[in-house]
């Protein structure tokens, strides 16, 4: 898969391309992953299309699922019962209602199995309550995602050199292991974290207007501005200990285009013209770095890379190239530059001609640079949701006009 694809440009029929592939994301979603016997969505389908009834049910994926169909609600309201039936699974299964804030997992009969409170899942939950209230005007879910936000300002924030933690024990008892996943460095203070908190709390303060939302979201740009993102090479380090010395020495494509557009809406949402001036020079020097280091010809975007060249991933993941279509679409509305309109249109079209399994229905997990699918990671699960391919479709549709 070498060859440079072709850029066509028609906004009406793409916006229609971006419709026809949500609906296609949420039908399937709705059609194979709903459990009708034990409430709520089943916790897996592997890459070969087998769903696993008994597999573990988790937050991540259940709020998700809450965000995506809320939001999309809002535009068609059809997809409305499946938010209502998220929504009432994740305040009746995952929330503690002795000592706040949500379960990791629960089995698949909803009894809880993992009981910490990651901050990473916090913040999804707060995410996916905020859209719902959006949609809803339901003050239940605005007072669940305010005490949870309060949650995490009271318990996780460091109150001396600024940041939050990564992970709790179910009594909000800092943990000794802190990872997200077996994937990350057991380190104090995450970039992924803290590019989630700050999503959450954008749509957390559309819903509340509340200025204490507003400080912690000005605080968290201010974090990623002066802490986070290299002014030098327009990269966003991961991974921090306690007292912010670097831990990290990779480079992830994906997480760099998602935050450019991510810190925008977060600025857009705080109203400070100077900080939005900060935000704006910055997302393009992460939009333009992206651009020149991680776009192969065909149009995807490689995974990640190593600081020293060591190693280079150049597997197109799912979400990675969902990020990209967005980033750099944004990056296009903020400085006018066709390369970043055209590298969001070629990113698309490599999705739609490579990373959307057309036999199954949703996307595959990743392919190789060789254009092969892999089948060995899930379709739907822990970690892989209808949020960031859904996500991609009504930010582009919304963008499009």
């Amino acid at each position: 898969m070498t060859g440079r694809i072709e850029i066509t440009i028609n906004d009406r029929e793409d916006r229609f391309a971006m419709n026809t592939e949500l609906d296609r994301i949420l039908e399937w979603w709705v059609k194979y992953m709903t459990d009708r016997k034990n409430g709520g969505f089943f916790g897996r389908i592997d890459g070969h299309g087998h769903l696993h009834p008994d597999a573990e049910k988790g937050v991540i994926l259940n709020s998700r699922i809450l965000w995506a169909f809320s939001a999309a609600a809002r535009k068609h309201p059809g997809y409305r019962q499946t938010a209502d039936r998220a929504f009432n699974y994740l305040k009746t299964h995952f929330w503690d209602s002795g000592q706040g804030g949500f379960f990791w997992s629960l089995d698949y009969q909803g009894q809880p199995l993992h009981t910490k409170k990651q901050v990473y899942a916090q913040a999804f939950a707060i995410y996916a309550l905020s859209e719902y209230y959006l949609l809803t005007q339901d003050p239940e879910c605005l007072e669940l995602a305010l005490e949870t936000y309060w949650l995490l300002e009271r318990n996780a924030l460091d109150k001396k050199v600024n940041g939050y933690f990564e992970a709790y024990s179910r009594d909000w008892q800092l943990l000794d292991d802190l990872r997200l996943s077996d994937k990350d460095a057991n380190e104090a203070k995450t970039q992924n974290t803290h590019l989630h908190v700050l999503e959450a709390y954008t749509t957390l303060l559309h819903a509340s207007k509340s200025e204490s939302v507003r400080d912690s979201l000005k605080n968290l740009i201010e974090l990623f501005l002066d802490r986070f993102i290299d002014p030098e090479t327009g990269h966003i380090h991961l991974f921090f200990d306690e007292a912010w010395n670097l831990k990290s020495d990779i480079i992830s494509y994906g997480h760099d285009i998602e935050a450019s557009w991510l810190l925008w809406a977060a600025a857009e949402a705080v109203g400070d013209p100077a900080l939005s001036a900060r935000v704006r020079e910055t997302g393009l020097l992460i939009a333009e770095t992206t651009l020149k280091e991680a776009v192969d010809p065909d149009g995807a975007v490689i995974n990640e890379a190593y600081y020293n060249n060591s190693r280079v991933d150049r597997d197109r993941i799912w979400w990675v190239q969902a990020e990209a279509v967005v980033g750099f679409w944004n990056a296009y509305q903020l400085s006018g530059q066709e390369k970043f309109r055209d590298a969001a249109l070629a990113c698309w079209a490599f999705i739609r001609d490579h990373m959307i399994d057309q036999a199954r229905g949703e996307w595959f997990w990743k392919v190789s640079p060789a254009g092969i699918p892999s089948m060995e990671e899930d379709k739907a699960g822990f970690w892989k949701c209808p949020y960031h391919n859904g996500r991609m479709c009504l930010e582009m549709m919304m963008r499009l006009g």
